[in-house]
């Protein structure tokens, strides 16, 4: 396929401009997708407004080659238009993109954490991603959208698949009591991942509002507002041992210190959001009361791309999260900007193929 797309085109920090350029061309075992729908997030917001911090602008990025002013756009759905050396994907079909790509050789790939794969990149945040019509992508990180799925749910399945990754990371085991600290989307995309793999007692942590309405809809057997004294209330709750996980999923100042101090001794605390402050970790208290702190990043695609589609085709997730659908040329005005004054409780997605 041959011609010119229009892109949102990033060149440095609160610099994105909307330009005509060359559409892709797939290499052997690529797809060229037609982009439908485009999730934006924090991490797009962060880009834009402090970076570039992932943005390979400066310097070649060491996995995927990329140097320059870069597509962003890692959560996207869309048409394969066409398959160049490969059978995992047909033309016609709507396919979700895991975004990550994997070496599938390393150690890393070899133990199945192809997350962390030692070439690991990212389209959208190394590599050209979906803020555009057309984009090419590595067949075997897509996934089939299932049949009936509107694409403004099946926009959301790479966040979701992140969130039930952090939710396998979490280590719950049924009848746990468990605490998520934040309700906006990653949040509420681990509540799912919980949901959908554990039966346990979730209490969840947010400003009192719709989103902890929402969080009650999606399975929340309690919430709790940040403004009262959470670590107290959770204490109280579990007969003053604590939560037995806890998921921190806000980034918001002080909670990382709250996560350890509402844990039980023995417990485990996951740090999935990231802190807009350094924590004060009191390592005297994680150490003698053997407290695992662990972390999650991305997701492991073979394992979690596909069940967070099904999630979406199942449950209420998709309806409850989104916020609104977007043109590419709204993205900072209505997108961007919008998620960056904290104006946003769900998803905002971005259709390359509407004008505004």
């Amino acid at each position: 396929m041959t011609g010119t797309m229009r892109a949102a085109v990033y060149h440095g920090a609160r610099d994105i401009r909307f330009e005509e350029v060359p559409v892709p061309e797939p290499r052997d075992g690529e797809a060229l997708i037609a982009v439908r729908r485009n999730g934006i997030c924090g991490t797009d917001v962060t880009e834009w407004a402090k970076g570039p911090a992932m943005i390979p602008l400066a310097k070649r990025h060491p996995a995927s080659g990329h140097l320059g002013p870069m597509i962003p756009g890692h959560e996207f759905v869309g048409e394969v238009v066409e398959a160049r050396g490969t059978t995992e994907v047909r033309v016609g079909q709507i396919v979700a993109a895991g975004a990550g790509v994997w070496c599938g050789v390393c150690d890393r790939c070899a133990q199945g954490r192809t997350n962390v794969c030692r070439r690991y990149y990212t389209l959208g945040l190394n590599a050209h991603g979906g803020l555009a019509e057309y984009v090419t992508v590595p067949a075997y990180t897509l996934r089939a959208v299932p049949d009936g799925l509107p694409l403004d749910h099946a926009g959301m399945a790479q966040p979701l698949a992140v969130g039930l990754h952090a939710a396998r990371r979490a280590g719950v085991r049924d009848g746990d009591r468990v605490v998520v600290i934040g309700a906006g989307a990653i949040g509420t995309f681990v509540l799912a991942g919980l949901g959908h793999l554990h039966t346990a007692e979730v209490t969840v942590i947010d400003l009192p509002g719709p989103k902890l309405a929402r969080a009650l809809e999606l399975g929340a057997t309690h919430t709790l507002s940040a403004h009262d004294d959470v670590v107290a209330a959770v204490l109280e709750t579990t007969s003053g041992e604590g939560a037995d996980v806890v998921i921190e999923a806000s980034g918001a100042p002080g909670q990382y210190e709250n996560a350890l101090a509402m844990v039980a001794t023995g417990g485990r605390v996951l740090a999935v959001g990231l802190p807009k402050e350094k924590p004060a970790v009191d390592m005297f208290a994680l150490a003698l009361r053997e407290i695992t702190l662990d972390s999650t990043v991305a997701h492991v695609c073979g394992a979690d791309l596909r069940p967070a589609l099904e999630i979406l085709s199942t449950g209420p997730v998709g309806r409850l999260l989104l916020d609104d659908v977007i043109p590419l040329d709204r993205l900072v005005d209505s997108g961007l900007e919008r998620l960056a004054d904290g104006s946003v409780d769900g998803k905002i997605l971005v259709d390359p193929t509407a004008h505004g």
